[in-house]
């Protein structure tokens, strides 16, 4: 599991997260929705060192383990132009692999199953530089399921990706969440997509949590239109609530 302990964010001595709380419980998937600016981001990146924070964030025994009790999705990674995309995703391996070590059968083997997992087993031998932006955002997922650690830190993992490659992607996280316990935690825009995929919603508005709690709870058109600022219909339907904006004036 992960926690966020009493987390503040603050820049150039400004409040911009916090004090923040929270938990994901082995094997759950919480999703962070809420508007731009609302700190999605930087509460994932405050678990990853990225941005400097008051406050504790513990993954399961608090004992922390740099590249093996967490993997994490960047919104916009670095990605060298001229490395194929398998040596991108073995990249994902370095801390199972140790230093001045090579890799391993296994290694290779959790690569090849990562690329045939994320649909890119025929881009394995092209260069970065030539994938399409959904391409590349499947490349960055397939590095960070091969790391195969227990928590997945997913900062917009859909960006770039159109609707039937975005529920391929979360479809292949639900399957290793199902196969080996892993706890997800996701910073998402679509909400639709959201209430689909996650076992439980984390409203941020502000820096703060305005609303948690299951789909049906938060999702609402009373709970949504003061942090979004705009209306909203939410249908509901077999697979959840799906959130549909209405056009301004009607």
């Amino acid at each position: 599991m992960i926690r966020w302990e009493s987390v503040t964010v603050a820049y150039n001595g400004s409040l911009r997260l916090g004090p923040f709380d929270l938990h994901a419980a082995d094997g759950e998937w919480v999703g962070l929705i809420g508007p731009n600016g609302a700190g999605k981001s930087t509460m994932l990146k405050a678990a990853v060192g990225l941005v400097e924070h008051a406050g504790t964030v513990r993954v399961r025994d608090g004992n922390r383990r740099p590249g093996l009790d967490f993997a994490w999705m960047p919104q916009r990674p670095a990605m060298p132009e001229h490395m194929t995309v398998a040596e991108y995703v073995m990249l994902g391996r370095s801390p199972h692999i140790g230093y001045l070590s090579s890799e391993s059968e296994r290694d290779r083997a959790v690569v090849s199953d990562a690329l045939e997992r994320l649909d890119l087993t025929r881009f394995a031998h092209r260069t970065l530089a030539t994938l399409s932006g959904g391409e590349a955002q499947r490349a960055v997922l397939a590095r960070a399921v091969a790391q195969e650690a227990p928590v997945l830190l997913l900062d917009e993992p859909t960006a770039s990706l159109d609707l039937g490659h975005a529920v391929e992607v979360l479809e292949v996280v639900e399957d290793l969440r199902r196969e080996s316990g892993l706890t997800v935690v996701t910073a998402i825009h679509d909400l639709t997509l959201a209430a689909r995929f996650c076992d439980r919603l984390v409203l941020l508005s502000g820096g703060t949590v305005a609303a948690q709690g299951g789909s049906g709870e938060v999702l609402t058109e009373e709970v949504l239109r003061p942090h979004y600022g705009a209306s909203v219909t939410v249908v509901h339907g077999p697979d959840g609530p799906a959130v549909l904006p209405r056009r301004i004036g009607t």
